[in-house]
This record gives C-alpha cells, sequence and structure tokens, in this order.
C-alpha cells in the first residue's frame, strides 16, 4: 500500500459532513469545549489583550458554533474589545442555537442579558467554502480550528480557505501559529493492557472455536490505534526542544498543499536508557496579535503533557515491538502525515535506534520487509548496529486513555517508570569522572 493512499472506500469529505457537523450541532459537545478553562480563557486573554486587532474592526469567526459562538463569553469578548462587526461563519445547526441567542438580544431593555449582542453579530450558517457565503473583505480572522495533534479534523483547510478569500491585506488570524512536537516515551503499562485485548484472540477453545487465526489482525488493529489521554510527562526518553525540535505551521503563510501532506524530521537523544513503546504528539498554540505594534502582547497555550490539562490531550502511536534504547544514544526518523477521506491524516513513522543505518524515503510506498501479514502490523528490522520500527496510524481511529489523573509527587523517580539514568563514576586513582 502506499504512504499515499486514503481508507479504502471510505466515504468522501461531502459524505462525512453530515455526521460531522451534527456532532458539533449538540450542546453537550460545545458544553465539553467551552468548560475546557485553558481553551477558554487563552482565547479571551488573546482579544482582550490585543484590542487594536478587534477595535472598530470587521472580524469574521470561522467555525463559531466550534468556538465561540456557544461560547457566549468569548462572542462578548469580541463585543467589548470594540468590533464594529462579527460575521459568525457555522455550518451546524449550532447556528441557529447562536440566533436565538441574538434574537434575545432584541429584547426590551433590561430584559435581556445579551444586550451587548445586539446589531453586532451576523449569523451565517454554512461552510466557509460555500460560493453562497455573503461577507465582505475583514480586518482579522479568529477561529479554534484545532482537533488532535493540531491537524485532526482538518479545520485548519477551512481557516487558511478563510484567510486567502476573506482577509484584508495586512490583517491579523488568531491564532496566527502552531507548532507539533513529538518526544519518545515509554509505558509498560498502556502496552501490556494493549497485548492483553489482543491475546484475547489467541484462545484456542472459545467455546469450541479457535480464534487465533484472527490474532494478527486483532494485534495490529490494536497497535495501529493512536491512543488519545494525558499521560505521565516523567514517561518521556527524550524532551523536545522548545524553539528548535517542534514542526511549526504558520497559519499566516502555509499553503493548502503543505497541510496535506507534510513529513516532520525526528532528531532526539536518550536521556534515559529504556524501553522506548513509541512516538508521543501534542502542540502549541501561538496569537501574536499585532507584531508592528509595541501594544501587541501575545499570548501563548500549550497542551504538552507537563501543561495545564485540555480537551486536546496527548497522542500516542504505540508500537508492536518496544525499541530499546540507551541514554546518550540518537534516535532518527520521520513522521509523514497524509489527509484521508475520514477528516484526517495517515499517519507513517519510521525511527532508527543509533548513528548507523539509513532510513526510508517517506514518499515511497509503505512496503515492509516481513511476510505479507506484517503489511497492516508495521516491521522491525535489525543489524548489528542498528535497529528500525515502521508503523502505520490512522489518525481517526482513536482509543482513549484516562489512566493518567494528574501529576505524580516527587517520591517518583526514573527507575519506577523502567527508566534508568546514566551513572557517573570516579576514578579513585586517577580523579576522572567515567559514564558507564
Amino acid at each position: 500500500m502506499s504512504s499515499q493512499a486514503s481508507v479504502t472506500n471510505a466515504p468522501s469529505n461531502e459524505a462525512r459532513d453530515p455526521a460531522y457537523f451534527g456532532y458539533y450541532a449538540m450542546l453537550q459537545h460545545q458544553q465539553n469545549m467551552m468548560q475546557d478553562n485553558v481553551r477558554t480563557s487563552t482565547y479571551r486573554s488573546a482579544i482582550l489583550l490585543n484590542t487594536e486587532c478587534f477595535e472598530d474592526k470587521l472580524v469574521m469567526d470561522v467555525g463559531a458554533g466550534m468556538i465561540k459562538k456557544k461560547k457566549k463569553k468569548k462572542k462578548k469578548a469580541l463585543c467589548f474589545a470594540g468590533a464594529k462587526k462579527v460575521y459568525a461563519i457555522e455550518a451546524s445547526d449550532m447556528a441557529q442555537k447562536m440566533k436565538k441567542l441574538i434574537r434575545a438580544a432584541s429584547l426590551p431593555p433590561g430584559k435581556s442579558k445579551n444586550e451587548f449582542l445586539k446589531d453586532k453579530v451576523e449569523v451565517i450558517q454554512a461552510k466557509i467554502e460555500d460560493p453562497e457565503v455573503d461577507a465582505p473583505k475583514v480586518d482579522t480572522i479568529i477561529s479554534e480550528p484545532i482537533g488532535v495533534l493540531l491537524v485532526h479534523e482538518r479545520m485548519i483547510e477551512s481557516f487558511i480557505y478563510a484567510r486567502d478569500k476573506f482577509l484584508k491585506p495586512g490583517g491579523h488570524l488568531f491564532p496566527n501559529k502552531g507548532t507539533m512536537y513529538l518526544a519518545p516515551f515509554t509505558d509498560a503499562g498502556l502496552f501490556t493492557e494493549t497485548m492483553g485485548r489482543a491475546r484475547f484472540w489467541e484462545q484456542t477453545t472459545f467455546h469450541g472455536v479457535d480464534l487465533t487465526p484472527l490474532y494478527p489482525d486483532a494485534k495490529a488493529e490494536l497497535f495501529n490505534q493512536p491512543v488519545v489521554g494525558h499521560f505521565e510527562p516523567k514517561s518521556l526518553l527524550a524532551v523536545p526542544t522548545p524553539g528548535f525540535d517542534g514542526f511549526e505551521f504558520d497559519f499566516n503563510t502555509i499553503t493548502m498543499q503543505s497541510l496535506r501532506d507534510f513529513v516532520v524530521p525526528i532528531s532526539w537523544t536518550a536521556q534515559y536508557t529504556g524501553l522506548m513503546h513509541g512516538v508521543a504528539g501534542w502542540f502549541d498554540l501561538l496569537f501574536s496579535g499585532n507584531p508592528l505594534s509595541a501594544a501587541s502582547q501575545p499570548i501563548e497555550m500549550s497542551t504538552a503533557p507537563h501543561a495545564e490539562k485540555t480537551h486536546w490531550q496527548q497522542v500516542r502511536f504505540m508500537f508492536r515491538e518496544p525499541l530499546a534504547v540507551n541514554s546518550g544514544q540518537a534516535i532518527r526518523g520521520w513522521m509523514h502525515c497524509v489527509v484521508n477521506d475520514m477528516r484526517s491524516y495517515t499517519v507513517d513513522i519510521e525511527i532508527i535506534a543509533g548513528a548507523q543505518g539509513e532510513l526510508s524515503d517517506p514518499s515511497q510506498p509503505f512496503e515492509p520487509l516481513l511476510e505479507k501479514q506484517e503489511k497492516q502490523q508495521g516491521y522491525s528490522t535489525r543489524t548489528s548496529t542498528f535497529v528500525r520500527r515502521r508503523g502505520r496510524w490512522q489518525l481517526h481511529e482513536q482509543a482513549y486513555n484516562y489512566t493518567y489523573q494528574g501529576p505524580t509527587n516527587d517520591l517518583v523517580h526514573p527507575e519506577h517508570l523502567c527508566m534508568y539514568e546514566p551513572q557517573n563514576v570516579e576514578d579513585a586513582y586517577g580523579g576522572i569522572t567515567y559514564t558507564v
């Protein structure tokens, strides 16, 4: 199967849209996002601390139902920042609920708490890409087009479409930048739990039926699901260096094509000796405001495992076979992301531990080196100098793990997570310190 291949027989984006927008038309799902205090307060701060991008300006809110419209607080923030008018673009039936709030603004004085919305917000129920969207060029576009690992749900494409069609020259985007981070992790518990579920299919006499022919398929299915959930930040075998190891998406300049097919280079140095069970990912957002103004106050938000929890959580891509790494060892590779027809991405990852060995070309067909059944499971190769892991995941086929409840106390050390620090030993005779 080519690395460019999408899900077989998957419905088109058009066929998926009714279910997708139907999900976001439900108040309970909007509530889940509204109650994400990190998300809501970040957007509110970005608006109120950069009022020059909103005051007496024409503003477009893309995907408003998912973002702010249901979030009455945020819409209020927009109007309090002095926006001349807000064009709220929302494809789902959440637009009707938004209009209900707007109509309430026309009640007699003192009868409505939504008076600040009166004559300020125009709700347009349509996808931003629909040709019938009747809106002028605007000074500022605000959106929350973010999904798991930044890009899931492919709403950033709508954000970029709005930028190209509706943003005035010199206008502002909120947010204007996203950065994706990857790191190697260890989690024996997660691996054991997943293997335990797969081993159900090793039974030879399940009510008289031999299930073992399905074991390879079950194992492939379980390990090919990205695991979404918060996890112990101390379980990272190496951490990205802020400003150096992140893969940046500049929403001011990024093209549609570069969103749909991109490769994230991987280069880490293991800080511990241990078993690498896979690759973890998360993202940061930046709201720069007006970078040409001294009054601008950039606002940042992180979904890193050590940061305050958000509804996006983090995601982990787990190998079927752990990879042994040593402290100080180089870990190299890439992650190749290609859009699929499920409003998401097909993700290929290849990793090599050790300085030797040549990485595969991400653009070449995904053809494992083992027997045919391994084609759906990923593969591993070993030589005397390096070890390789490669696998494929569909970002939309997510499993969820909520076992992590919060930061561990200071009594938790790396060895409790089966991670081992290098030991410095001083030569008793020469006074020389060695790392062993």
